[in-house]
């Protein structure tokens, strides 16, 4: 499906149009001539109730011309003075998903009026194709019976088409897709995505991106003592993989590190959690999955910033190698860390990767993104990203982010009270520290971050989708791919 704009050629024709209402609009469109003479009746919808320009709001209306017809889908904005960048990415995801049901083969997505709420035309360009992008997607790549796709273009009209929108299209065109790719890597059955394969796939993405790709194997991670990784890994067939994404956009300038959590798979290892719990855990890489999307945007849009970002990549599995309840093991950073529990393995991963990261490649601000506990979402649900940070000025900036990309994030607090819960009588650390856990989990990988500002982010509640929902496809969501690169783009030059 090819998605473009246009500024109103007259000869534009199309079986699917989405016409953006506020809530206190006053034009019926009447002079669309996309319409082809037909008039909406605006005030007959008002009058019985069916459609008056709310957020969320959307009502498909039909004319038939001939052998021609037209399906249009009013999406509502609520009150112009309202509108922000994600309700308008909202409302056109969901009248596009609602519109694509029509099955035409091509959509206008009308915007002239939008510009009387958001004023920029950047900010509609990028809003209403990322939109249109991560909508959509769905997972089917392994469905035998799949239909041809009708549809072959989305044209975004705008009569004030100029730089600032064209650059804000390009934008969201891009990191639009590279929400999908993180979703696309979510999504692929764990027989597939194995560490090996996840590696694979991120220097090809180097190559065409433009970021240099290292990759760790077993005898180079032995060689840096990863002892606390390794012991997660040790239990699986399939081997570790250490994934090093590295782009400098700002020779000399500081440098940006990310950490995702890449467990292909979670068993949850001698500690097994039941059958229902395990079909989804293909998602627990779901913060590997962010940084590698967010690595991808920042190179393809070229930001004046330097980032580095690493995966520690493995399986959680059972076997006669597995690590054990009461083990006591090591870990890069030279501390000691009690096994409570071989579930509580993502942070045991994320600790290793931290310690190299900030001191072998001494990136000056580092975030680290992973599903890490049920209890994030007994905190927030699927509707928001816990995070926790040690510095008011970054985790300023995260938060600026996460609102920029419309996802959900509510800080947590870090208590003296808390990080005695992280300690243990018989090693340094234990990892089950109890609740409030999704703080504790959050702590325990902050232990490894140093002295430089340093935020965790818990996606465990937000990585996820059990239905399509606006532009959110059902499975994985892509959480963070945005959020990221904002913040990213924050701190470029």
């Amino acid at each position: 499906m090819k998605i473009t704009y246009n500024g109103f050629d007259e000869n534009l024709l199309f079986e699917g149009l989405i016409l953006p209402y506020f809530q206190d609009h006053e034009v019926d469109y009447g002079g669309v001539t996309l319409l082809n003479n037909n008039k909406l009746p605006i005030q007959y919808l008002k009058d019985k109730e069916l459609f008056l320009g709310k957020k969320g709001e959307v009502h498909s209306i039909s004319f038939s011309d001939g052998d021609r017809n037209l399906d249009v889908m009013l999406i509502g904005l609520g009150k112009k003075e309202e509108l922000t960048g994600n309700v308008l990415r909202k409302a056109v995801g969901k009248g596009y998903r609602e519109l694509k049901k029509k099955k035409p083969t091509s959509i206008g997505v009308y915007l002239n009026h939008v510009v009387e709420g958001l004023k920029c035309s950047y900010a509609i360009g990028r809003n209403t194709a990322e939109a249109i992008v991560m909508t959509d997607y769905k997972f089917d790549s392994y469905k035998t019976d799949n239909k041809k796709e009708l549809l072959e273009e989305v044209t975004l009209l705008f009569d004030g088409i100029d730089e600032e929108f064209k650059n804000g299209f390009e934008e969201g065109i891009s990191i639009g897709n590279s929400t999908i790719l993180a979703r696309v890597l979510v999504n692929e059955p764990a027989n597939v995505l194995t560490p090996t394969d996840l590696a694979e796939r991120v220097k090809n993405l180097g190559v065409e991106k433009g970021f240099e790709v290292e990759v760790y194997e077993l005898e180079k991670i032995q060689e840096l003592k990863m002892e606390s990784y390794l012991s997660v890994a040790k239990g699986s067939a399939e081997p570790p993989k250490f994934i090093i994404m590295r782009y400098t956009g700002n020779p000399g300038g500081e440098t940006l590190g990310l950490v995702g959590k890449g467990l292909t798979y979670d068993s949850g290892g001698l500690s097994i959690k039941p059958t229902k719990s395990m079909n989804t855990m293909k998602n627990d890489m779901g913060g590997a999955s962010a940084v590698i999307g967010a690595m991808s945007a920042i190179a393809e849009n070229k930001l004046k910033v330097n980032v580095t970002a690493v995966v520690a990549a493995c399986e959680n599995m059972i076997s006669g190698r597995s690590y054990k309840p009461g083990d006591i093991i090591g870990s890069m950073g030279g501390k000691t860390i009690f096994i409570g529990n071989t579930d509580a393995e993502g942070r045991l991963t994320l600790i290793d990767a931290m310690y190299y990261i900030v001191n072998h490649e001494k990136v000056a601000k580092v975030v680290d993104i992973a599903t890490l506990t049920g209890a994030a979402i007994h905190c927030l649900g699927h509707t928001a990203t816990v995070g926790i940070g040690n510095d008011d000025e970054f985790f300023d900036m995260i938060d600026k982010s996460f609102n920029k990309a419309g996802e959900n994030i509510w800080r947590m607090p870090i208590f003296e009270e808390y990080k005695e819960l992280v300690k243990h009588s018989e090693a340094d650390l234990t990892n089950v520290a109890g609740s409030p856990g999704t703080i504790t989990a959050g702590i325990f990988v902050g232990e490894f971050a140093g002295d430089i500002p340093w935020i965790h982010l818990d996606i465990a509640g937000t990585a996820w989708a059990e239905k399509d929902k606006d532009y959110i496809s059902k499975g994985g969501t892509g959480v963070g791919v945005r959020s990221l690169y904002y913040l990213a783009k924050e701190m470029a030059e």
